[in-house]
């Protein structure tokens, strides 16, 4: 069974899927036969890098919230979070464009290191306070999964995975995609956004079960 999961580094809902996908993952009799396979997307590429303001603060000018409103929905997402045991620290968070972290995620694809990659990209974003969209950062995510930091500045340093990137963007607009996470199930049947743990176990099983009456 091959699972796709279009998602961005800096959609709050991606991680909490993810930690959702997983447990149900556990409890799934053949995961050791499902492949797992991240795509980029981008909920805004038009996003400069600014390390000078909060999250609250770009949440705030984008959405016309006041800064108080911004603050209030980033704390509902934060206790969401901790329900599946992450730690979100809006306070610490970079606004950051997450196109080079897409092509950092294809990189450590090649190693088969991409779900160690998605999960390191996350962290740093969400927990940790770092600039996702700096070339030291992800060297030393690289360096932290298994991947030598001189290869993640050379792939920074040229246009490898532009295009890959791109495709995913492209395809998921083909196939409808408006929103992540966006789980696609053997390129039949899609769950989207951060569904129930159960929701996703009851498709695998389904899945799996067509694919035993092949």
């Amino acid at each position: 069974m091959k699972v796709e999961i279009w998602s961005d580094v800096m959609c709050p809902f991606c991680y909490i899927g993810k930690r959702k996908f997983e447990a149900a993952l556990k409890q799934f009799d053949h995961r050791e036969e499902v492949a797992i396979e991240w795509k980029s997307f981008q909920l805004d590429p038009s996003i400069v890098t600014d390390a000078s303001k909060t999250i609250h603060e770009f949440l705030a000018e984008r959405k016309g919230f006041s800064l108080e409103q911004a603050k209030q929905m980033n704390e509902r997402v934060t206790k969401l979070a901790e329900k599946v045991g992450l730690e979100y620290r809006f306070d610490k968070a970079v606004v950051a464009n997450s196109f080079d972290a897409h092509r950092f995620s294809h990189l450590a694809k090649q190693f088969k290191l991409q779900d160690e990659a998605e999960e390191a990209l996350f962290k740093a974003y969400f927990t940790d306070g770092k600039n996702t969209a700096d070339a030291d950062t992800l060297c030393q995510i690289g360096e932290n999964i298994g991947i030598y930091k001189e290869k993640v500045k050379t792939m920074l340093d040229s246009e490898q995975y532009i295009q890959e990137v791109n495709e995913d963007i492209e395809v998921a607009r083909m196939i409808g995609v408006t929103g992540v996470p966006f789980f696609v199930f053997d390129r039949k049947y899609a769950i989207s956004g951060a569904q129930e743990s159960e929701t996703f176990l009851e498709l695998m099983n389904k899945v799996q079960l067509e694919l035993g009456a092949k």
